[in-house]
């Protein structure tokens, strides 16, 4: 008998998915002094550039944290419609536009 795949829980008020208890949250900080809005673009949203809206902390200081399943993914951070590498990225990938992507390789629990 096969098991019916299961589509993970969406929030009806945001459209991120809903953690699970076993999936790992990512906490991705960054700084831009003049900055208004900052988003993250990825293979996690469908690279839309305004559904995953980063937090002001104040001082230009920017973080969000994602509920991701383990694997990899690639993101870019979103300034002020302006798209660019995460500067704090420890891994790049190169994507079909010229540019770099952040990689964030998230570990199974």
């Amino acid at each position: 008998m096969k098991k019916a795949l299961k589509k993970p829980l969406k929030s009806r008020r945001t459209g991120e998915r809903i953690r699970h208890a076993a999936e790992p949250c990512v906490k991705i900080e960054f700084v831009h002094p003049t900055a208004e809005t900052v988003c993250i673009a990825g293979t996690f949203n469908d690279w839309h550039p305004r559904a995953t809206e980063m937090v002001a902390l104040g001082e230009g200081r920017w973080a969000k944290e994602l509920v991701l399943p383990p694997g990899v993914h690639e993101y870019r951070i979103v300034v002020d419609g302006e798209w660019m590498a995460d500067p704090c990225a420890t891994e790049t990938a190169p994507n079909p536009y010229g540019g770099m992507n952040s990689v964030l390789r998230v570990p199974a629990p």
